[in-house]
């Protein structure tokens, strides 16, 4: 099991009150997958995912990714596991603005143990167009493949991505899902996506529903649908 997560549970303080946003969470993704985790705002999503790429800790509970059990690590190996693990991909695409398209990769890739080929990822993002382009002069679509692309480039196991669509509009995010999967497909990236949007759910592999802290609902999909049928 490549994503293994069993009774892990978070809690934050503020002075003399505690909530409890995760109360308990079991889940389990295979390698090569797409799952989809779904709920409202202050389910715990973003906790989860944070806590899945080595941002945050859990309190308790098992916390394994591709065998690496992250809630054991001190903090220069969490620093180790999401440097050579993990790619992110937030809804703001958090680029360099004076950075040229391909220099915002080029920075990742830098960094990285076992790097894709960059002018191999804007080809597969199809930006090699634009490659000497600034950040300002892209549409929100295209900084959008920008973000991906350099959070594929490092040859992650494991792609987290935190409502990649919630700032874009409905033919740009068919686009951005339709590019998802096909990393996905081609380069074999397990990845884990927080949406909002129901209808997304479709594409995945298994689709988790998240509820007051808890997986409400846990679903396997047998057959997904491709990102450009899917409509809303």
């Amino acid at each position: 099991m490549f994503i293994d997560v069993s009774n892990l549970k978070k809690s934050y303080k503020s002075g003399m009150v505690t909530t409890n946003v995760l109360k308990g969470i079991d889940m389990k993704l295979e390698k090569g997958e797409i799952g989809i985790i779904l709920g409202p705002s202050g389910s715990g999503k973003s906790t989860l995912m944070n806590i899945l790429g080595g941002i945050d800790r859990g309190d308790s509970g098992r916390v394994a990714v591709d065998g690496i059990e992250i809630n054991n690590l001190n903090d220069d190996k969490l620093t180790d596991y999401r440097r050579e693990n993990i790619g992110f991909v937030f809804q703001f695409y958090n680029l360099v603005p004076n950075l040229t398209v391909e220099e915002n990769i080029e920075v990742v890739s830098n960094i990285s143990k076992s790097p894709l080929n960059i002018d191999e990822v804007l080809a597969a993002v199809e930006m090699q167009d634009k490659k000497h382009r600034f950040p300002r002069e892209l549409s929100g679509g295209e900084q959008q493949r920008v973000s991906i692309a350099r959070a594929i480039v490092k040859n992650p196991k494991l792609l987290l991505c935190d409502e990649p669509t919630g700032a874009l509009d409905y033919l740009t995010s068919r686009s951005i899902l339709k590019l998802l999967q096909q990393v996905n497909q081609k380069y074999g990236t397990t990845i884990l996506m927080i949406t909002h949007n129901a209808a997304i759910a479709a594409m995945a592999n298994r689709v988790f529903k998240l509820r007051s802290g808890v997986i409400a609902e846990d679903t396997v999909n047998q057959i997904t649908v491709p990102a450009e049928r899917i409509e809303w």
